[in-house]
This record gives C-alpha cells, sequence and structure tokens, in this order.
C-alpha cells in the first residue's frame, strides 16, 4: 500500500451490508454491528451505528457526515466541537494522527435515544508509532424526526471530565491527581499531531478550534474520492 495510507483492521470481518434506502448510498463498511443480548437496533439506529463505526475506524467520508445535523457535536475527554465546521475536521484528523486504527471490541449495550455503544480502539500514531488503546462508552443522540446525529459523545473510561478551564472547580485546580489526568490526555494528542505540526493549543475548549486550521475537510465527493474516502 502506498506511503501515508492508514491501515484499518477489525477483529470482527466487516461485510458490506445494504441498508435500506439512505443507509445504501452512503458507503458504510462497518456493517456487522455487535449488541448485547436483548438490544435491537432498527434499521435507522443501524445506519447512524454503522457510520459512527466508520468515523472512529478512521473512514470517514463526506455522505457519512451529512448524516449529522449542521449543529451536532462531537464531544470527548480532550474535545468540544460545535457545528460542522468544527466536527467534520475531527474525524478527517483521525487519518492525519493515525498510521492504524483497530478495533478491539465493540457492543451496542442501549438502542435508546442516546444509542450507548461500548468500543475499545487501539492507535498508533504516525511517525512515532507511539500506541494507545482507549476504551469508552460513546453515546449516539439523534432527531428521531430528522433522523440526524445531533451529538456523539465518547467518554474514555466512560466518563468526560469537566477539562475546559471554564469548568474547573477550584478544588480540582489543588488536586494533582486532575492535572495529572488532563495532562496525560493531552499529551497523548499532542503527539499524535508532533510528527506533521508544530502548533497546538493544549486546552479542550480550544482543540475545535486549532483541529481545522491544521485538518482540512474535502469540498466535495470527488476530492474525497480521491483521499479513498468513498
Amino acid at each position: 500500500m502506498a506511503s501515508g495510507s492508514l491501515y484499518l483492521f477489525d477483529s470482527a470481518v466487516a461485510t458490506r451490508l445494504i441498508f435500506p434506502s439512505a443507509g445504501s448510498d452512503l458507503g458504510i463498511e462497518n456493517t456487522n454491528i455487535k449488541t448485547a443480548p436483548g438490544v435491537t437496533l432498527d434499521e435507522q439506529q443501524k445506519t447512524l451505528v454503522g457510520s459512527v463505526l466508520d468515523l472512529f475506524a478512521g473512514r470517514p467520508s463526506l455522505k457519512k457526515l451529512s448524516l449529522w445535523d449542521d449543529n451536532g457535536v462531537f464531544e470527548d475527554n480532550i474535545t468540544i466541537a460545535t457545528g460542522r465546521k468544527q466536527f467534520e475536521p475531527q474525524w478527517y484528523g483521525l487519518q492525519t494522527a493515525f498510521s492504524e486504527i483497530e478495533r478491539l471490541h465493540h457492543e451496542v449495550v442501549s438502542a435508546g435515544n442516546p444509542i450507548g455503544m461500548d468500543l475499545t480502539t487501539r492507535y498508533v500514531t504516525k511517525g512515532i508509532q507511539k500506541e494507545q488503546t482507549i476504551e469508552s462508552r460513546v453515546n449516539i443522540f439523534y432527531d428521531k424526526d430528522t433522523g440526524k446525529i445531533t451529538k456523539v459523545q465518547d467518554k474514555w473510561g466512560g466518563e468526560l471530565p469537566d477539562s475546559s478551564f471554564k469548568n474547573v472547580s477550584v478544588e480540582q485546580l489543588f488536586d494533582p491527581w486532575w492535572w495529572v489526568h488532563y495532562a496525560e490526555g493531552w499529551a497523548w494528542w499532542l503527539w499524535s499531531f508532533t510528527w506533521d505540526t508544530w502548533w497546538w493549543q493544549a486546552m479542550r475548549n480550544l482543540n475545535s478550534v486549532s483541529v481545522p486550521k491544521i485538518v482540512s475537510v474535502p469540498k466535495n465527493d470527488e476530492e474525497d474520492a480521491k483521499r479513498g474516502n468513498q
């Protein structure tokens, strides 16, 4: 495979399944969706979960992101990205930052709104080849009327800390363990981009502003396809 390509793996072999209507036109690759006992997804939910699994696997596309509301939110332990101009670069940034993304486990544990999913993913950073495995709870919120995703929360270790300084309490500022966890999350993400950029803002509430400045999003489907995202 050509230099700079992203290598993707999955412990379960993904087979292309044709979802009815819109799903069949989106090029969704992750269709072997595992659910916990007693959990059943309808076709709309399967489409949304499959598209989100693709995004976490470093396989974004404009078509898949068309499933998101323009004012949607992506939130993890180091990012709060609000609106299309902020959340799209977050997903395309995975291709920039990592040479390998391997899904080790996934299981949908709730079919409500939000849809709840346990996810374990191994990442290998480009350049320095640093490896990191993250276990998280992913919540997918969506508008039942429009079928659009309104928010995706990626809770590392099942939690989302209030890590932006505007949400930090006085007690946290004097808690050395809070600073340790805050630094660990940012150190890993900074390492992910150090190999090809020197500019980064080390604050969670600024991540959504800085990423679009260093990660480009395709302008149309043709440009997206040239990147191998169709």
